[in-house]
């Protein structure tokens, strides 16, 4: 059954976290308050600190991870420094901007930008078929170097990088350009991609998004295509693989359809 539009909005750890800021601050006026009647002088700094843990403690509630509540803890005294500052507000507007063109749908995803790294791109280019060519899939491909490094490797096959985020998909697509890959990065959400168009898909995802991963690989991979992870693992999904990186301890998990 359907989620209401209300309940899958408050279940997105960004809303809970603002909901965690914005409940707080009434505590953190009565716990002020409370304390200024006893006779205990507060600074600003003090204000602060009240209502990050009273976040914290909301957040936890709320059943955010525990980063989260970090956020949520020193978020009040960050902002209180930055004020100090007094820088100008056209910094900010461009701090918010240059991130969200970097991180864009992060809070609704729960996957931040992971670079690969040269491990994971041996580590893939090593169990790919050599006996045909391929239809490759790297989703959230974030500045392209695992996908122009397996274009050169195997220039028998189509190798696409799928990335939402504006900024990374213009700087892979530019890197492409460039250095004149067959390369092609398709600027979109992974989910709403067919998977069955592709022999391989590879994800670098976040644990938080597996489980959502899994559900759209068994239902679109076709028999004999493959689907890869690096460092998380899918729940309850024994891979058929486990590969260890070179020189790393992170984990290459396959799937064969």
């Amino acid at each position: 059954m359907t989620q209401p539009a209300s309940r899958r909005a408050f279940a997105a750890p960004s809303v809970r976290a603002l909901l965690a800021q914005a409940g707080a601050f009434p505590l953190t006026l009565i716990a002020v308050w409370l304390l200024a009647r006893a006779g205990v002088p507060m600074s600003w700094e003090g204000v602060a600190l009240v209502q990050g843990a009273l976040a914290a403690l909301l957040a936890w509630g709320f059943r955010l991870a525990i980063w989260w509540r970090a956020i949520e803890l020193v978020f009040p005294t960050g902002v209180l420094l930055a004020r100090g500052f007094e820088l100008p507000p056209g910094v900010f507007l461009v701090l918010f901007v240059l991130f969200l063109l970097i991180y864009w749908s992060t809070f609704r995803t729960q996957v931040p930008y992971y670079p690969s790294g040269r491990a994971a791109r041996d580590a893939v280019a090593g169990v790919l078929p050599a006996d045909r060519p391929l239809a490759i899939a790297d989703v959230g491909s974030g500045l392209g170097g695992l996908v122009l490094d397996l274009a050169r490797r195997r220039p028998d096959s189509q190798v696409d990088g799928i990335e939402l985020a504006p900024l990374p998909w213009f700087a892979s697509r530019l890197r492409g350009k460039l250095s004149g890959s067959r390369a092609r990065f398709l600027r979109a959400d992974y989910e709403m991609v067919n998977f069955g168009h592709y022999d391989v898909v590879f994800a670098y995802l976040s644990p938080a998004a597996m489980a959502g991963l899994w559900r759209k690989a068994e239902s679109e991979m076709r028999p004999g295509s493959i689907l890869l992870s690096y460092e998380f693992d899918i729940p309850g999904r024994m891979p058929d693989r486990r590969i260890v990186t070179t020189n790393s301890k992170k984990i290459l998990f396959l799937w064969q359809f």
